[in-house]
């Protein structure tokens, strides 16, 4: 039985002295994707910065396998993300290897093929010459995954990497996140439209009203969870659940 590259037990997150959420357990193992669901302001930033150390737990425990790993690849929001820098598609995928690199460090061969890999992988090879402020959203959000596969790190955290985009890039960049669990890396994907990404994960972990649930997603991101953890109206819900007895598929 694998042991969790990351886990959490009865972690209390929040800000000062002020919990947003408590009592959030999840186990990540190698190769395995976890989607983080919720409202806005059920904790779902908060548990990204406690992952990346910029908070620290107000209780329980985080573990993880080998210690924190050296580099966690982090696809942040992209309303965090100012695509005025004047740099070239190629030179932000190229930003990928700085934390093993250091910002003056020189991209050598086996770095340059990384970065073609990125390119042609993520569709953006025929636009690598390309200034930011001239791409699409999907175009910049392909651009922005290349750079996370530079990184070559074990674990992925994507925070709401799915806005705004069309669903032809939606899907291929889905399939992208398939590959990298394939690969054996770990994703922590946090969302707020569900959509069809949960055909992809492994695991679910809602926030909502100060708690949280954890477990494979057609028993945690059924319509009665999604209700009770804030996440859906009781009309809301109930449309879901016609929606899925007429298809006769998941809940979600």
């Amino acid at each position: 039985m694998s042991v969790p590259l990351v886990s959490a037990a009865g972690l209390q997150l929040g800000y000062g002295d002020v919990p947003v959420v408590d009592k959030v357990s999840f186990a990540l193992k190698r190769g395995e994707v976890l989607s983080v669901v919720g409202h806005n302001g059920s904790g779902k930033s908060t548990l990204v910065k406690t992952l990346l150390d910029i908070l620290q737990p107000m209780s329980g425990t985080l573990d993880w396998q080998d210690g924190k790993p050296d580099t966690i690849a982090f696809l942040g929001q992209r309303t965090e993300f100012d695509n005025r820098f004047p740099i070239r598609v190629r030179d932000l995928a190229a930003m990928g290897a700085w934390p093993r690199l250091g910002f003056l460090g020189r991209i050598d061969a086996e770095c340059e093929y990384q970065i073609e890999v990125a390119l042609e992988r993520t569709g953006t090879a025929d636009i690598a010459d390309m200034p930011l402020h001239k791409l699409s959203v999907g175009q910049l959000q392909r651009a922005l995954f290349a750079r996370t596969m530079v990184q070559d790190a074990p674990l992925i955290l994507l925070d709401e990497p799915f806005t705004a985009v069309d669903q032809s890039t939606e899907a291929e960049l889905l399939s992208l996140i398939d590959e990298w669990s394939t690969e054996g890396r770990s994703i922590i994907l946090v969302l707020h439209d569900l959509s069809a990404v949960l055909e992809h994960c492994n695991s679910a972990l809602i926030l909502g009203k100060g708690n949280s649930l954890f477990g494979p997603p057609e028993s945690v991101l059924t319509p009665e969870n999604l209700v009770r953890f804030g996440y859906l109206s009781s009309s809301q819900a109930d449309w879901l659940e016609a929606m899925h007895s007429k298809a006769g598929g998941r809940h979600v």
